[in-house]
């Protein structure tokens, strides 16, 4: 356990305007997609109340929340273009007040990425007529009457903000209509708000103006400032530099958010503006060093600050005063507490999996995240402790020891692998997954630290869990690769032997994904590297149906890069062994057609079959009169958050 240190720089105060906070450590706005129908109702409430619970400064809401009525992308944003979400906030500032923590909110307006198709179906604006290619919306460019009526209701959605209790409000540049105003990618006018730096920032500018004007000097007023592009005929440092120092000498803002590139495209968001698991942590720090030392006013930064150390690097370097630790705060909303309680190594790590980005606001290892109101964040102990047994050491067997040790059981893990993680071990082993290894050593560490009994190397049958004697049985047995329904399975390998490292690749590989998961995908790229020349089938459209964008897009960038050939909505058929090689035959989803590939080296991906022989043969004996339950794969082929869930909400009734 680590001691608690009153010189911890993430737990000194720090005032913000005229906003005092108990600490350095903030939640940024994001868009979690809790809301009811635009509004921060009971749901969105309680997400943003656990943090506050969890000893954070300030939670931010309302990722992207709409000032005006044609700035909505289809669903998902908070609504400021009305007074009807006045009383909804008052109760949401009481509510992350009486936890001793500061809320605001992002207002925005989304310029050329609304959505010309929902709500009233009107046009999509900004400030030239030039599409984004990720949100594929044609504007119309702003004439003054649209410019003055946007300005306004940015005025009016921030002394919404102030009448419902919170405090503060920050804009978004970025690729939102502030920054397309400021970047020479997405303005081409040749009036007062067109051509230099200046004429650029002077639509931002009047905005804050307005803002101020509606909300008085004493209201916490920011701007999430893109302090560079990062792509040739973009905003540059120095740009980004200049359009800050001009916010400072209008003094009209209490602080920046500093973020970095773009969003025009999957791509482009993926890999140079939220980074994901193909990006290293943190990477944006160095460009916000050099933006601190020409500024001034306080700074908040967030971009893959995913862990304490890093956190604590920046704040004691100086390089931001308030450190965004958003997805950090999806895996674990009690983070500030472990830091104030001296038990930091307890913190559940963010892996950077961008499973929020996926399945919003939904963390990969923590079952409770977005769902408050259904599953709570602290286990309860039990009742009656008693003996619990769990049947394999995969996440779920994990997830159900750690829970049920917490509610007070003696447990003891059954694991027939030499190590614990089942397939989640497996995974880690391709290179740009590795991080996904801390969800499985942190519950590893847990168990630990709980006295949970495990054994390894140990293949249970129904006398070693009858031998036990326990009082409620976890069967997390997990499965095995699924080729049975594949004709010539004998000529195929699996995901796993080729992950392992068991069967090396050759020199033309083949492999066909029948999931849309990460396995074969990841499979590709090692073969890739190795040298092999690889050709990628998938029974989808595209790549990485069933990942987050980021994770879809960085595969197939990585494909690319690699010269991996991508073959399109084809179905195995069959495989067959002619000469020395290997022959898969296909079927084209929408024409019929059948399509031939010949390859020295077939793996196939189908999912799991569930493993759950043990869980039948204890229901059949009658002798055994405790719980017993089934989770995770040994039920069905599921991804990893399904597993911990499954695992987590049935545990907790233990």
């Amino acid at each position: 356990m680590t001691a608690p240190t009153s010189n911890d720089p993430l737990l000194s105060p720090f005032t913000l305007g005229k906003l005092h906070l108990r600490n350095r450590i903030v939640s940024t706005s994001h868009a979690s997609m809790n809301d009811d129908g635009g509004m921060p109702g009971d749901r969105y409430q309680a997400y943003h109340a656990e943090k506050a619970r969890g000893g954070l400064a300030m939670t931010m809401i309302g990722g992207s929340a709409m000032v005006s009525r044609d700035s909505s992308w289809g669903g998902g944003q908070l609504d400021f273009s009305s007074d009807r979400i006045i009383p909804y906030l008052q109760a949401l500032s009481t509510r992350v007040h009486d936890q001793g923590a500061a809320v605001m909110t992002q207002i925005s307006h989304l310029g050329r990425r609304a959505n010309a198709f929902h709500g009233d179906w009107t046009p999509v604006i900004a400030p030239s007529p030039i599409r984004e290619v990720r949100s594929r919306g044609f504007p119309r460019e702003m004439d003054r009457d649209d410019i003055d009526r946007v300005i306004a209701d940015y005025a009016s959605a921030a002394k919404r903000a102030q009448d419902g209790g919170l405090d503060g409000v920050e804009t978004l540049c970025g690729g939102h209509l502030i920054g397309q105003f400021m970047s020479p990618l997405a303005n081409r006018r040749t009036d007062a708000f067109g051509g230099s730096l200046e004429n650029r920032a002077r639509f931002g500018l009047m905005v804050h103006e307005a803002i101020r004007d509606a909300v008085g000097p004493d209201f916490a007023v920011g701007i999430r400032l893109v302090i560079d592009e990062g792509t040739p005929g973009g905003l540059t440092a120095d740009d980004g530099i200049a359009l800050a120092q001009m916010f400072e000498r209008e003094g009209l803002l209490d602080f920046f958010d500093a973020i970095y590139g773009r969003m025009d495209s999957d791509l482009i968001l993926s890999e140079d503006n939220m980074p994901g698991m193909f990006q290293p942590d943190a990477p944006y720090l160095t460009s916000v060093a050099h933006f601190r030392k020409e500024v001034t006013l306080p700074l908040i930064h967030a971009g893959g600050i995913r862990d304490t150390a890093t956190a604590r690097h920046a704040i004691r370097e100086g390089i931001v005063d308030l450190v965004g630790m958003t997805r950090a705060h999806l895996t674990d909303p009690h983070l500030v507490r472990h830091l104030m309680n001296g038990t930091e190594d307890h913190i559940r790590p963010c892996v950077g999996s961008s499973y929020c980005l996926y399945k919003k606001a939904t963390c990969i290892h923590n079952a409770a995240t977005g769902n408050e109101l259904k599953i709570p964040h602290k286990v309860t102990p039990a009742e009656t402790p008693g003996r619990v047994v769990v049947v394999g050491g995969g996440i779920a067997g994990l997830e159900a020891a750690r829970v049920a040790a917490l509610r007070g059981h003696s447990v003891v893990v059954l694991e027939a692998a030499s190590q614990l993680g089942g397939q989640l071990r497996l995974a880690a082993r391709a290179p740009e997954r590795a991080n996904m290894i801390g969800i499985v050593d942190w519950r590893v560490a847990e168990l630990t630290r709980l006295g949970v009994t495990v054994r390894t190397n140990c293949y249970a049958d129904m006398d070693d869990v009858l031998a036990e004697k326990p009082d409620t049985v976890f069967v997390a047995t997990g499965g095995l690769p699924d080729l049975d329904q594949v004709e010539g399975a004998e000529f195929c390998q699996n995901t796993w032997d080729f992950l392992s490292g068991a069967v090396p690749p050759a020199a033309e590989v083949l492999i066909h994904d029948g999931t849309g998961r990460a396995p074969a995908p990841s499979c590709a790229l090692l073969a890739a590297k190795s040298g092999s020349n690889v050709t990628f089938a998938t029974s989808d459209g595209v790549v990485g149906q069933e990942m987050p964008y980021q994770d879809g897009t960085g595969f197939r960038k990585r494909f690319a890069e690699q010269g991996v050939k991508i073959l399109g909505d084809l179905d195995l058929l069959r495989v067959e062994k002619e000469g020395a090689r290997l022959k898969a035959t296909f079927v084209h989803t929408f024409s019929g057609h059948t399509h031939s590939v010949e390859t020295d080296q077939i793996i196939v991906e189908r999912g799991t079959q569930a493993l759950s022989e043990i869980y039948h043969d204890l229901k059949a004996r009658d002798e055994f009169a405790g719980a017993l339950h089934l989770i995770g794969d040994a039920v069905a082929s599921r991804d990893v958050h399904a597993a911990i869930r499954n695992a987590y909400t049935i545990a907790m009734r233990a």
